[in-house]
């Protein structure tokens, strides 16, 4: 399996976001296993370190435990815990840019409302 990483971004973030994503998918739940940092650094041809620091800011996020000699699980309330986070993130950050740039472009909730439906046509007209 090859992975793009994106030169703007370190790829232990990258990586870290990747694990994240999975989380918020519910693709790990709590209690799951992450793979090997040895496994991922094979696979995706990392530097082993890349990968630790990733999940190392996995575990000071306290959305990963390490257990000694086993390897890595996902806690118990991380999927919780990131859906509020990013929700905040979300809400601070990005929405406020996107809020802009609906003003510029002269919509409104009605036309987005009825461009998110199933089935829509482009530019929202259904």
């Amino acid at each position: 399996m090859t992975v793009g990483w994106n030169d703007n971004t370190p790829i232990y973030r990258q990586l870290k976001e990747r694990v994240v994503g999975m989380m918020l998918d519910g693709l790990l739940k709590a209690g799951d296993a992450l793979p090997s940092v040895r496994q991922v650094a094979a696979e995706y041809q990392l530097n082993p370190i890349t990968v630790s620091k990733a999940y190392q800011e996995l575990v000071d996020e306290n959305l990963v435990e390490k257990r000694r000699g086993i390897g890595m699980y996902v806690t118990e309330g991380a999927s919780e815990k990131l859906l509020t986070t990013e929700r905040e993130r979300f809400i601070r950050e990005e929405w406020p840019a996107m809020v802009e740039r609906i003003r510029r472009l002269g919509l409104d909730i009605e036309q987005l409302l009825r461009a998110a439906q199933p089935g829509a046509a482009p530019g929202g007209r259904a």
